[in-house]
């Protein structure tokens, strides 16, 4: 039996640290944001509302751009049982999304996986077990492997096609990376192209192989996310080319904010990666082997600096390899530690290590702060209770309250109710509706009374004294209730905090 524990720790153990950090992240912060929303809306409609296409919410709200529904449907067919057995238990909505994303966290740590065991027929066992220490030391990675981002159902592909690379399946890697591109993630062209075309120069690949065999890969993507697609959207459509041309042609995503050139290499990559930043570096310095395998990512993130619209989990596909790169560095300086020179290299790194778990603390505590307006719903549903008039209870959710926290998996309750997300309602028409309660990021709404206010993270305070670090908090979400429902205005509430 002790030999069988032992067996089974050594092929999952490593699995077993990555997927229980990325299930702590998934329970204390369970609620998504705005990127999520389109995945988490469909993955809800399709377990709850199956074939009625209709009643489906990115008819009513299609967002910016449309994504495909191919990652959702494969998701939902895994659960599909678990999700059934919920029901007949009449557990929460809530229960759904966790199991949503568990699953597909699951998924993205198994391809994860899949890579690890290439860098260690390649590299060794030690370079292996650098790798782990560095991605669980880290928080970006194993936070947004189980949110529904169109950039992690890409990332999947993407880890399995650096699989692919470090163990010579180079026609199976490009074939993933072509996949990812043309279905998930349009900027994945990005990767594949300095990729590629280092394989061509080194001649690592026949250009005809090549390019017959991702024109193969190409129809068959194209073809899929055209049938499905269009089917559920009810119109013909490719989504990833109309991202493209939103994004990349008419350089509409500028519009959601812009940053200079630098910006990854100055903030993303140094906090995701931490320790590791440095420590790729000096692995490309000590093994000229990992040149081969920086050189078509890094080209990857210089490429995507051009874009002026630029948020970390668009550049979260580099990160692996980063970390291969930190791990060869990492290994090297762990077996010399006992030289004069050496041991305060090793001295350093331990000292990087100890800082990266100290700012995932940092960046975990923002996170849990980061999702008011999902707090305010779950508050709400706790103390709001039934009403006088509990056939008339409804809830208004604005849309800062949307896009922080809320999805169609929190509007569940052991109360009748109904939710409205309907746009440009000016504060002013508010009255003349109906509602019973608001959901919104403003204080003073004529004919509602502030019943309560949820707190969100604001930024991070450097003080002196310990902790040197802390987090300031403001009022993001207020609860506003109806003047005229004399029941509501009888209850005791926790009253408004006013913004400083």
């Amino acid at each position: 039996m002790a030999r069988k524990s032992e067996k089974f720790l050594e092929l999952y153990g490593y699995d077993m640290l990555l997927g229980s950090i990325a299930a702590f992240y998934v329970f204390m912060v369970p609620y998504t944001k705005v990127e999520e929303s389109f995945n988490v809306q469909a993955m809800h409609d399709i377990l709850y509302h199956r074939h009625q296409i209709e009643r489906y919410d990115h008819l009513e709200f299609s967002g910016v751009v449309p994504r495909t529904f191919i990652f959702t449907l494969l998701l939902i067919t895994l659960l599909g049982p678990i999700v059934l057995l919920m029901n007949l238990l009449h557990l929460p909505k809530l229960y759904s999304l966790y199991a949503v994303r568990l699953v597909l966290g699951g998924i993205v740590l198994s391809t994860l996986r899949f890579f690890r065991i290439q860098i260690k027929k390649k590299f060794g066992s030690q370079v292996e077990a650098f790798f782990i220490i560095l991605t669980a030391s880290q928080f970006h990675l194993l936070f947004y492997c189980t949110r529904p981002l169109p950039n992690i159902l890409a990332f999947a592909l993407v880890n399995l096609a650096y699989g692919f690379w470090f163990n010579g399946s180079l026609y199976a890697a490009l074939n993933c990376m072509v996949f990812a591109t043309l279905v998930f993630r349009c900027d994945i062209l990005l990767l594949i192209a300095p990729l590629g075309l280092e394989l061509l120069l080194t001649k690592s690949v026949s250009f005809w192989k090549a390019l017959t065999s991702c024109l193969a890969a190409a129809f068959l993507s194209i073809g899929l996310t055209v049938l499905v697609d269009s089917f559920i959207w009810r119109r013909w459509l490719w989504p990833e080319l109309e991202v493209f041309w939103f994004n990349s042609v008419l350089n509409r995503s500028s519009e959601w904010g812009t940053h200079p050139f630098r910006w990854y290499f100055t903030s993303a990559l140094p906090r995701s990666l931490l320790a590791a930043y440095p420590l790729f570096l000096l692995g490309v310095i000590l093994d000229r082997r990992v040149f081969f395998f920086i050189l078509p990512v890094l080209s990857f993130v210089l490429l995507y600096s051009k874009l002026p619209h630029k948020e970390l989990r668009f550049i979260i596909s580099s990160i692996p390899i980063f970390n291969f790169a930190a791990a060869v560095a990492a290994s090297r300086v762990y077996n010399n530690r006992k030289k004069s020179f050496w041991k305060f290299m090793y001295i350093a790194m331990l000292g990087l290590m100890l800082g990266s778990l100290a700012c995932t603390a940092v960046f975990f505590m923002a996170a849990y702060e980061n999702y008011p307006s999902g707090y305010a719903l779950k508050a709400l549903h706790r103390i709001g209770g039934v009403t006088k008039n509990s056939d008339e209870l409804s809830v208004h959710i604005d849309t800062f309250s949307a896009m922080n926290g809320i999805s169609r998996f929190c509007e569940d309750n052991p109360w009748s109710i109904w939710y409205s997300k309907e746009e440009n309602i000016s504060l002013q028409d508010f009255q003349m509706r109906n509602f019973t309660y608001l959901l919104n990021e403003n204080l003073y709404i004529e004919g509602f009374k502030c019943l309560m206010s949820v707190d969100g993270f604001s930024r991070v305070r450097v003080r002196t004294g310990f902790p040197s670090i802390s987090l300031a908090k403001e009022p993001k979400v207020f609860i506003q209730g109806n003047i005229r429902n004399t029941d509501i205005m009888n209850r005791s509430w926790p009253g408004c905090s006013v913004i400083p």
